[in-house]
């Protein structure tokens, strides 16, 4: 059970890295990239790399928690199965809606973004798109987080309730 809880903390942190990391690469390749679109180019299959790796390891994570459920408080397994949902339902929905309606208003613009005025309507939801991307994002970021400290946590809890407490002096002093 250490083992497969152990994999599990690795799986979320993983995808937390890369998803830090993914920050990092969209603000440095806007910022070292000559060319805007294709800086975007960059960051768009970055995501798409990211979100179908937070999908399968959302997917993988909810059905790893199956294992050895019984031992743990329905609770804290049900909480931890909602927040991976959430981390699958935000990968897939920036994947599969944003990106894909994205990538239609680019689409529909015919030239670079740059090259758009910043009141036309096309670029004014490309970039309320953009905003909600990243807080899509975001909230997967939080839920990964969350759950990881609580998985963490119950791996503690449930190895200091054992029967053989090294702390549990009760049976040393009794008369």
């Amino acid at each position: 059970m250490k083992l497969i809880s152990d994999v599990r903390l690795l799986l979320l942190s993983i995808w937390l890295g890369a998803a830090v990391f993914f920050v990092a690469v969209a603000q440095s390749a806007f910022a070292v990239v000559p060319q805007r679109e294709l800086a975007g180019a960059v960051v768009n299959r970055t995501f798409s790399i990211l979100n179908f790796g937070g999908l399968a390891i959302a997917v993988i994570l909810i059905l790893t928690s199956f294992i050895g459920a019984s031992t743990f408080k329905r609770a804290s397994i049900w909480v931890e199965r909602f927040l991976f949902l959430v981390l699958a339902a935000a990968c897939a929905g920036g994947q599969f809606v944003i990106g894909l309606w994205l990538s239609m208003l680019r689409g529909q613009m015919g030239r670079p973004i740059d090259e758009i005025a910043a009141d036309d309507p096309l670029r004014l939801k490309f970039d309320t798109l953009h905003n909600v991307s990243e807080w899509v994002l975001l909230i997967g970021m939080a839920a990964a987080l969350i759950a990881f400290f609580l998985i963490s946590n119950r791996r503690y809890v449930a190895k200091t309730t054992a029967t053989n407490d090294p702390y549990d002096f009760s049976k040393e002093f009794k008369i």
